[in-house]
């Protein structure tokens, strides 16, 4: 199966709940962005590792990192290589005989980042679930700006969602959608997008 890789463009909080961050990732090669909802302390161990904040004592995924060292392993990269009823699924790939490790996308990605390992994704995934951005790609180097990597998601919504009087189950999701981007309710807007993929492809 295609890879795609993938760097990390920004966290963004979610305002459905205080414990819940939408990390954006964005193509290398391309300009499709992948959000994916990871919790807080997850959000803050990739936030604190790309800002390059030293913690007084190590964190977790500052302590798998020197378990790696110890070990004289090598993390070669990070795959998401599934997606289950909205659900990412990842593995910790290591250059020794082929070794693979299951865990959490937003695991998977701190541990990435205090490594230097690459970011992969399946191409069926980010087929399915990435969203293209309107705007002009700023990101060439690897940066991030947190306001300006959110635009792409509080972009004027296409004509297809502006009824105001739903007629059907589509028409509504649509409103949805667009209310719940908006508001910035990225988590919302990301379930909204999956289940509006799932209708249209029952028709």
């Amino acid at each position: 199966m295609e890879k795609v890789q993938l760097i990390i463009l920004g966290l963004s909080a979610s305002p459905a709940s205080n414990n819940a961050y939408a990390l954006i990732l964005k193509e290398v090669d391309g300009d499709r962005r992948l959000p994916i909802i990871i919790g807080a302390f997850e959000a803050q161990a990739i936030a604190l590792e790309m800002e390059g904040v030293v913690p007084p004592r190590p964190m977790t995924h500052d302590l798998i990192k020197n378990i790696i060292e110890q070990f004289d392993s090598n993390l070669s990269e990070i795959y998401i290589n599934d997606m289950v009823d909205s659900t990412f699924y990842a593995k910790l790939i290591f250059d020794e005989q082929n070794i693979e490790i299951d865990a959490r996308p937003s695991d998977a990605i701190a541990i990435a980042v205090r490594c230097n390992a690459p970011i992969y994704v399946s191409s069926d995934i980010l087929d399915n679930t990435g969203i293209v951005s309107k705007g002009d790609d700023n990101y060439s180097s690897g940066q991030y700006d947190d306001e300006n990597d959110m635009q792409f998601l509080k972009s004027e919504p296409t004509e297809t969602g502006r009824s105001q009087n739903p007629k059907n189950k589509l028409d509504i999701i649509k409103l949805e959608l667009e209310k719940a981007i908006k508001e910035e309710n990225y988590e919302k807007a990301a379930q909204l997008r999956d289940e509006l993929k799932k209708f249209t492809e029952s028709q």
